[in-house]
């Protein structure tokens, strides 16, 4: 059963920063997210609470998984991702 997925405002704004051919990696691995909220190479992030990151590249989709769905919270560069 597919979950939910929902972006919140800066991941909206970081989505629109993308170049065509990364943001087709990351919208592909956002609707696999909805499969499979915990997929093979997802970490939780320490420090925060019930964060993930998946890895596309060398970006990073951060993400919170709820009983509703997914939130998207940032796709960021993985310079950027974690500050």
């Amino acid at each position: 059963m597919a979950l939910a997925v929902e972006l919140t405002g800066a991941a909206r704004r970081d989505l629109k920063r993308l170049s065509r051919s990364d943001l087709g990696r990351v919208d592909a691995c956002i609707l696999a997210l909805a499969d499979d909220p915990h997929p093979r190479g997802s970490r939780k992030l320490r420090g925060e609470r019930s964060l993930y990151r998946v890895r596309v590249g060398s970006l990073r989709v951060l993400y919170r998984v709820e009983p509703e769905g997914v939130v998207i919270a940032r796709v960021r560069d993985r310079r950027s991702a974690y500050r």
